[in-house]
């Protein structure tokens, strides 16, 4: 069954606290893979692009471009998993290619440090 995950404004640097959405690199609908950049963001400091912690099917997108987020506020959500119809993973793609029995999406990382996300297991 799919889980839908909520990811959030990840702390962007040290004493930021907000951040612009300047493009959505995703729409609703999409396929993302584990670290894919899914929105550009603008800082006090930078423009970065923001890559997101889960790989699956995005469900909603929050924020137009031109506005400021909050650190700790929802960017997107994704489902991650097989979805409820018993059916392949939407999210099959190449973040899956070689296949690690047993862990889904959700627990595979890249071993990628995101603020707020952590990282997953060493492989």
């Amino acid at each position: 069954m799919a889980q839908v995950l909520e990811f959030k404004l990840p702390d962007l640097g040290e004493g930021l606290t907000e951040a612009e959405i300047v493009r959505w690199l995703v729409e609703v609908g999409d396929v993302v893979a584990v670290d894919q950049p899914v929105v550009e963001v603008e800082t006090a400091k930078a423009m970065v692009d923001v890559p997101c912690p889960y790989s699956g099917v995005v469900t909603a997108r929050f924020g137009a471009e031109g506005t400021e987020l909050p650190v700790g506020a929802p960017l997107l959500t994704v489902a991650v998993g097989e979805p409820a119809d018993g059916g392949p993973a939407a999210a099959a793609g190449p973040a899956e290619s070689g296949g690690a029995r047993g862990r889904t999406p959700a627990t595979e990382g890249s071993g990628n440090v995101l603020v707020g996300y952590g990282t997953a297991e060493a492989p």
